[in-house]
């Protein structure tokens, strides 16, 4: 199992713009007459037109809740478990007991007592699983192989039923919480979010902190005499009731017999006497904390502004979202909206505004605002307008028209939902069981039913006041102010009154003339054709048009009939990438155009129509995707502004200054970000580094860019994929609409086939061990990136590294987190390029590098043995997993497009690979494999190309790794089980001590064939 990215801390979505509901009544039909059943079911779910899945909902005689979801069509099954409690309800001298024991689910249960089982069942079943503990939700979550539900599931419910909390897991898997909280203590948005709660009501739940380390799960508890594995039982035993969870399951199997399962296995899950979901309906912030600003200091150049309002719980009034009708107004980006008015002013270059939920009883409006330079003296004025525009919504109420607007997109979105994959599926319904009315659990987020202008004023508008709120400046600009620290994360902060009179001028704002309500969207879709399925649709991408300025694929979707198109645009130019220069300017072009178009195109996401404007380093390239019928109309519009592209001085300065800080603020990135960060660094033969491209953008002028880019868009190849329930003469369109607007304004030349090679990779030769060591600025972690570089693409060499990928992940997981304790983020896993792969060992730290990279050797030589001595049956099983994996459908007509596109833009074509290369990997057999190991993995193969980097904290730091000495034990102090010795290294490493020097030393990779040759004017 893969840990990384399991949240200790979550409020749930950022800023969503529905509000929630628990469990209603509904109809109920009668029970099934088995011995063992639900006490009630539920047929009558609202799904979508297009949604082929059958639901049925269950309350299970234990008072458990659940979704069930048969799609026979499925090649993944999954499941998710939604537990009513969280950090919130952690003992007070124990903060992060709930995380903890999310933790410690997975590591054995009385009936599978195996401290890897689960994981290892899912590995070799083509699965995956994590969890997430929030403030006051526990999930778990996972995927597998569809004919292996029924076995995941009986072990799954052990976890609720009888885990073991042994005294050997409780003592190492403290050793992850500690990590984890390492991993996210130099975060900013952990360290704000905590100052946040820390700073609420004194002994509000919601001040609590959750992650938990060993100061609060170990050195404490001993002080105190507590027993921490008694209260993870404790814990366990008083809140993994039954009635608190709320349980998702999707199978290929039928209704009855996807019940029969959950029956069997969740009905034994105990119903605990007094126990319900926690609800806290006092607010967080009452009299004491309102009225206050507060300035934080980021860790990283940041620049944010949160003004927050305290609102009632409006979960049961889903079906009018009297918040989210606000958040529409003041969370708008077109002419007339607050972020209109900032940006004009030169103040913010961002806005987001809705409710949130952090807990079950309690919620706020949030408007926040991402800050210019200049908009940090101006906070009190952009608060001015935000009142003056809150004043606009009182006095012209609320719009019944508008609502309307809403309504029918929610409803759009809803008929036409695109299909989620399993996994993530399961993982969103589980909180709507108890948010909505049962036949709503799926529809609830698309609802507005019952117009409530009432609610939209008292609950909402009423509530938007001066003296009913809290500022958050987050800015490094005033660290003089600072005069205290927080005490788990050590942000610093001043917290102040806010003064009468700013409050008294806030409160009598009046209006603003550049604000004013949204106008009617143009770009509501009025035609939702679908073309017919016919049989002589192509069943991949085919050339319609080919010149010598562009070419054009097209793919007519005959898998997700809906009325959706996607059109992506490479734009092949050589001086997008010429040098940091050429490079810097074309960015500063992409960013200034979506500036620009920001308001047109607000009004399109609206309606279900996105686009995107990308770097490459081949050129630029960009997408517009959703409904079918106004996407020439975004189309058009974008490229006449890319056309006539003007620069506006003041944006540009402001622009560019975001940019710079974003260049500026990578060295306080994670230490992982790092590594992979050096990694492609050296085995790219052409790269610019952050230090280059922010030496370039220092002299960089408004004018500059704009004499660039008629240069940048005029020697240039046009490459198209259209796909969806467009036809071939609308693809064409579509082409026409983007070639003869740009001849309009420029003198288009087609590059030479010579001028379009992709970027090329280093090839290390065979023997070599290289390893590059940097220092990371501030970050008291370490991390060890360890790749081994394992030949070109081809179908061979991709299947052979994919199955022993397959082979590895978990064990190396088990091995080097569970057992070993060497960190939280521990991962093994393939890295590709254009040109080559291999396999990449990354492990973030507080050991030594040094010594954790002996530890990754110890576990490659481990694994040879550990290959040779597989039986057959588990090598199929590997196999297996790989093709499941591989031969998953996309279930989305983006993903699908991208996987076409992703052949195109590499020069590959090899649009059938997934169905080649499978056929291929089902002809291995294991001897392939060893050899293939033998030759590239091993410590003394053959052919083996290794090259490490090393991220290690500052000298300054005062943080000390730990490194080979006291690393055989462990933390409890008990000697690690199983610690192999490290093989000794053949080659010695070789020092890199300048980039360019290594590059120069090195030979480049062979492109790879591709797969199909593409006409005469092609990029071969």
């Amino acid at each position: 199992m893969n840990h990384i990215g399991r949240l200790a801390v979550s409020t749930r979505s950022v800023f969503p713009l529905l509000i929630f509901q628990r469990v209603l009544s509904s109809k109920v039909s009668p029970a099934l007459n088995n011995t063992m059943t639900a006490k009630r079911r539920y047929e009558n779910i609202t799904k979508s037109d297009e949604d082929k899945r059958l639901y049925r909902g269950l309350i299970l005689d234990n008072g458990m809740k659940v979704l069930l979801i048969s799609d026979d069509t499925t090649d993944k099954s999954a499941a998710c478990i939604d537990v009513a409690v969280g950090y919130m309800s952690d003992p007070d001298a124990l903060p992060g007991l709930a995380h903890f024991c999310e933790h410690m689910l997975f590591l054995g249960t009385e009936k599978y007592p195996d401290e890897n089982q689960y994981n290892q069942f899912l590995s070799q079943n083509a699965g995956r699983a994590n969890a997430f503990t929030s403030t006051d939700v526990t999930n778990y979550f996972f995927d597998v192989a569809p004919n292996r539900l029924r076995e995941t599931l009986d072990i799954f419910a052990q976890f609720f039923i009888s885990p073991l909390f042994t005294e050997s897991a409780t003592d190492k898997e403290v050793n992850a919480i500690e990590s984890e909280n390492a991993n996210n203590v130099l975060r900013d948005v952990w360290r704000l979010s905590q100052l946040k709660k820390s700073l609420s009501k004194k002994g509000h739940p919601y001040s609590k902190y959750g992650t938990g380390n060993k100061q609060t799960l170990v050195e404490k508890p001993k002080e105190m005499g507590i027993s921490v594995r008694d209260e993870l039982l404790k814990f366990h035993s008083t809140w993994y009731s039954s009635n608190m969870m709320s349980l998702i399951v999707l199978g290929r199997e039928s209704l009855d017999d996807l019940e029969t399962m959950v029956v069997e296995n969740f009905s034994l899950v105990k119903c605990k006497d007094g126990v319900e979901p926690p609800s806290w309906p006092e607010s967080p912030y009452g009299p004491d904390e309102l009225q206050k600003k507060l300035f934080a200091i980021p860790v990283k150049d940041l620049r944010n502004l949160v003004i927050t309002f305290p609102i009632a719980d409006l979960t049961d009034q889903y079906k009018s979202c009297p918040a989210g009708y606000v958040a529409h107004f003041i969370g708008h980006e077109g002419p007339g909206s607050i972020l209109s008015a900032l940006r004009s002013r030169g103040w913010c270059s961002g806005l987001r505004a809705g409710p949130t939920q952090p807990a079950r009883g309690f919620a706020e409006f949030s408007v926040a605002v991402d800050l210019s330079e200049e908009g940090v003296d101006h906070v009190d004025d952009i608060i001015c307008i935000i009142f003056q525009y809150i004043n606009l919504l009182k006095k012209t109420g609320p719009k019944k028209e508008s609502f309307d607007e809403m309504k029918s997109l929610k409803e759009m979105n809803f008929r036409f939902k695109d299909k989620e994959p399993p996994m993530s599926y399961v993982t969103n319904l589980a909180s709507n069981i108890t948010r909505f009315a049962m036949e709503d659990v799926l529809k609830g987020h698309y609802i507005l039913d019952e117009w409530r202008p009432d609610l939209i004023v008292e609950e909402v508008l009423n509530k938007l006041t001066p003296n009913n709120m809290r500022v958050v400046v987050q800015a490094q600009k005033f660290k003089s102010l600072a005069d205290k620290k927080e005490e788990w994360y050590g942000t610093d902060y001043c917290l102040t009154d806010i003064p009468q009179e700013t409050l008294q001028k806030w409160n009598n704002a009046g209006f603003c003339d550049d604000l004013a309500l949204p106008p009617t969207n143009e770009f509501i879709p009025t035609d939702f054709e679908i073309l017919p399925v016919t049989p002589d649709i192509k069943p991949f991408p085919a050339i319609i048009q080919d010149t010598p300025l562009s070419r054009v694929w097209y793919k007519q979707d005959d898998k997700f009939l809906l009325p959706k198109t996607s059109c992506k645009i490479d734009i092949a130019s050589p001086l997008a990438y010429l040098d940091p220069n050429s490079f810097n300017k074309s960015t500063m072009f992409v960013i200034l155009m979506e500036d620009a178009l920001n308001e047109y195109s607000y009004a399109a996401t609206l309606a279900g129509l996105h686009y995107s404007l990308g770097m490459t380093t081949t050129g630029l390239t960009l997408v517009v995707e959703g409904y079918t019928s106004k996407q020439h109309v975004l189309l058009e519009k974008i490229v006449e502004k890319m056309s006539n592209f003007q620069v506006d001085p003041k944006r540009f300065e402001i622009l560019k200054e975001n940019h710079m800080r974003s260049l500026r603020n990578f060295k306080l990135e994670q230490p992982h970000s790092h590594a992979m960060y050096y990694l492609y660094m050296l085995m790219f033969y052409i790269q610019w580094t952050k230090e280059e491209l922010m030496d370039a953008l220092e002299g960089l002028t408004a004018s500059d860019v704009e004499e660039f880019v008629p240069h940048l868009l005029s020697n240039i190849h046009l490459e198209y994929l259209v796909h969806g329930s467009a036809s071939k003469e609308r693809a064409l369109q579509l082409s026409n609409i983007v070639e003869e607007t740009l001849k309009k304004q420029f003198k288009l030349r087609p590059l030479l086939p010579k001028q379009m090679a992709l970027l090329r990779q280093i090839q290390l030769a065979d023997k070599s061990n290289f390893v590059y060591r940097i220092e990371s600025s501030v970050h008291p972690s370490s991390c060890t990136a360890v790749y081994l570089q394992c030949g070109t693409l081809n179908t061979e060499n991709n299947m052979k590294l994919e199955l022993i990928a397959q082979i590895l992940k978990e064990p190396f997981f088990t091995i080097l987190r569970t057992k070993e304790q060497l960190g939280y983020i521990v991962r093994c896993s393939i890295h590709r390029s254009y040109t080559e792969q291999g396999l990449m060992a990354l492990v973030q730290s507080s050991r030594d590098p040094e010594y954790v990279e002996k530890r990754v050797e110890a576990f490659f030589d481990h694994m040879h043995e550990f290959i040779a001595e597989m039986s057959d049956e588990d090598f199929e099983k590997h196999k297996e997993a790989v093709a499941i994996k591989r031969l998953e459908k996309p279930k989305m007509l983006w993903t699908l497009s991208s996987i076409y596109w992703r052949e195109i833009v590499s020069q590959l074509y090899h649009f059938d690979r997934d169905n080649v290369e499978v056929d291929y990997m089902r002809t291995l057999t294991k001897q392939d494999i060893l050899q293939h190991y033998e030759e590239l993995i091993k410590h003394d193969a053959s052919k083996r190309h290794k090259l490490s980097v090393q991220v290690v904290p500052c000298k300054d730091s005062t943080f000390e790794l730990r490194g080979e000495e006291n690393a055989a034990v462990m933390d409890n102090g008990k000697v690690a089980e199983d610690l192999r010795p490290a093989p000794e290294i053949i080659t010695p490493a070789v020092a890199i001590e300048d980039i360019m020097a290594f590059h120069r030393s090195q030979a480049l990779c062979p492109y790879p064939k591709p797969y199909m040759i593409v006409g005469a004017r092609s990029k071969l």
